[in-house]
C-alpha cells in the first residue's frame, strides 16, 4: 500500500478520549505518513467548537468588547486535552502569543485559523510526527481562490523532507492585496476536507482518508428515512450532485484536487475503525440490479418562475434575455427546465431576497410573456445514480411511487447523462417524497 493521508474532523478530536482513538488509528496504520487535523469540535450538542468560539473573540476586540472570558474557555479545553495526554509541549507560550495578536487586532481568518493551528502542535507532539505550517505551502491568487499550481509545488517541495508530518487543516497564506506580505486566509467552514485533499494530490498520496463521525455517505438523510442503508462505492460525480443537494459529509470542494489525478476517497468512522466506510472513486460499475439508486437528497425553499409565451421557440434570444434580467440583478439560478413555450427558473430564496417583484415586472417589460407564473415554497429533490442510464423504467417507478402517495411533481430536470433526476415539489411533500422515493428503489 502506497502512501495514505488522513483527515480527522472536529468530532474526532473534541478531546483528548476521541484524539487517543485517533492516535490508535494512525499507530496501527503504517502507511499513513500525514495527518490534517481540524480543530476540536463539540463534545456534546450545548458544547461550543473551538472556531467558533475564536470568532467571537474576534468580534469582541472588533466592537471593543473585552474578550478574555471567551478566550479562557479556548485556554481551559486546550490545556485539559495536553494534560489528560500527557504531553510535555508548552501550549501556554502559544495560547499567549494567539491572545496577543488577537488583542493587537489580527484579522478574522487569522484568528479562526489559530484552532487548527494549535491542535495541529499538539497532535505532532502526541504522534511524533514532523510540523508543517500550511501558510507556507498552501497559496491564495488574488481572487481568493487557491493557486494549485504554486500550492502544488510547494506541497512537494517541502514534504520531501518529512517522512511523517502534521498539516493544520482549513487555511493557507493569500496575498490578495497585492502587497507581496502574505496573510493567513481560511477556507470556506468544513475546508480541513480541502486542505486534506491537497496534501494527497501534493504527496501522490494512494488514498485519502477522511476519519469523521458516521460511517460513510448514507443512501438518506437519516432524520428523514430510518436506518437508510449506507454507500459503499460511489463516483465523484455521484457525490458532486448528492452534496450539491445537501448530502453534507464531506464539503463538496474536497473533491476536484483530488478528482482530476483519480485519488480515491474514504469515508470512515473514528469511533467504528472496523466500518467499512464509503470510497469514492473517479469510476464504477454501473449500479444496474433492481434499478437501484446510490442515493436520494433535497433541499428546501426555492422559488419558480414560470414564463410562457406563444411561439417562443421562434424567438432568438428569448432565454438570454431571461438570464440576463437574472445577472442584472446579481441572482444566480439552480435549475432552468423548458418546453417549446415555456421556461421555468428554479431559484434560491435567498437569491431573491426582496428582488422578487423588481425581477417579475423586468420579465413582463423586456421580454413581453403571456403569463408569469410564481411559485414559491418549493423543495428540489434529487435522484442519484450512475446505473440510471442502463436502467430501463427508473423514471417511470420514480413518479409511480411520488403518485401513490398523492404527492404533486411540480418540475423535472434530467441531464442527458442520465446520472439523475431532479423534480421539484411543494414544501410540505417534501419529506414524504424522498421517503417514497428510497422506498421505491431500496428493498
Amino acid at each position: 500500500m502506497g502512501i495514505k493521508v488522513a483527515k480527522f474532523g472536529g468530532t474526532s478530536l473534541a478531546n483528548a478520549e476521541q484524539i487517543k482513538k485517533v492516535q490508535n488509528i494512525i499507530e496501527n496504520d503504517s502507511n499513513i505518513k500525514y495527518v490534517v487535523p481540524s480543530a476540536p469540535g463539540k463534545r456534546n450538542k450545548d458544547d461550543n467548537k473551538i472556531t467558533d468560539l475564536l470568532y467571537l473573540c474576534h468580534a469582541h476586540v472588533k466592537n471593543e468588547i473585552p474578550f478574555d472570558d471567551v478566550f479562557k474557555i479556548i485556554h481551559d479545553r486546550y490545556i485539559s486535552i495536553v494534560r489528560e495526554l500527557g504531553l510535555n509541549i508548552n501550549i501556554e507560550k502559544y495560547l499567549d502569543e494567539v491572545k496577543k495578536n488577537i488583542e493587537n487586532g489580527a484579522s478574522k481568518d487569522y484568528t479562526a485559523s489559530r484552532g487548527e493551528y494549535l491542535n495541529g502542535l499538539i497532535i505532532a507532539e502526541l504522534l511524533g510526527f514532523d510540523f508543517v505550517d500550511p501558510a507556507d505551502i498552501i497559496f491564495f491568487d488574488k481572487n481568493g481562490r487557491v493557486d494549485m499550481n504554486k500550492t502544488i509545488s510547494a506541497v512537494r517541495s517541502v514534504m520531501k523532507k518529512h517522512e511523517k508530518a502534521v498539516i493544520p487543516g482549513f487555511y493557507g497564506t493569500s496575498n490578495e492585496d497585492g502587497s507581496g506580505e502574505g496573510k493567513v486566509k481560511t477556507f470556506p467552514r468544513g475546508g480541513s476536507d480541502i486542505t486534506g485533499a491537497i496534501i494527497a494530490r501534493g504527496v501522490n498520496a494512494e488514498i485519502y482518508e477522511n476519519w469523521t463521525d458516521v460511517s460513510g455517505l448514507l443512501m438518506a438523510d437519516p432524520k428523514i428515512v430510518k436506518d437508510p442503508k449506507p454507500i459503499d462505492t460511489i463516483t465523484y460525480r455521484e457525490l458532486r450532485e448528492l452534496a450539491y443537494m445537501g448530502a453534507n459529509v464531506l464539503h463538496d470542494e474536497a473533491i476536484f484536487p483530488v478528482r482530476e489525478v483519480g485519488i480515491p476517497i474514504k469515508i470512515k468512522n473514528t469511533n467504528k475503525p472496523e466500518d467499512p466506510g464509503t470510497l469514492i472513486v473517479q469510476d464504477a460499475a454501473p449500479i444496474t440490479h433492481s434499478g437501484t439508486i446510490t442515493g436520494v437528497a433535497g433541499k428546501k425553499d426555492f422559488t419558480v418562475i414560470m414564463v410562457e409565451k406563444a411561439l417562443m421557440n421562434k424567438e432568438l434570444g428569448y432565454g438570454r434575455r431571461l438570464l440576463s434580467i437574472l445577472e442584472a440583478n446579481g441572482i444566480s439560478f439552480e435549475h432552468m427546465p423548458s418546453g417549446i413555450d415555456t421556461i421555468s427558473l428554479v431559484i434560491a430564496d435567498s437569491e431573491l431576497e426582496g428582488k422578487l417583484d423588481k425581477v417579475i415586472m423586468e420579465i413582463k417589460s423586456e421580454c413581453n410573456p403571456d403569463t408569469v407564473e410564481v411559485y414559491p415554497n418549493m423543495a428540489l429533490i434529487a435522484t442519484v445514480g450512475r446505473g440510471m442510464a442502463y436502467t430501463p423504467g427508473i423514471a417511470g417507478r420514480l413518479f409511480s411511487a411520488l403518485g401513490n402517495e398523492g404527492i404533486n411533481v411540480r418540475m423535472i430536470d434530467q441531464g442527458s447523462s442520465e446520472i439523475n433526476i431532479i423534480i421539484g415539489v411543494e414544501i410540505e411533500d417534501f419529506e414524504r417524497a424522498i421517503r417514497a422515493i428510497y422506498k421505491a428503489f431500496v428493498k
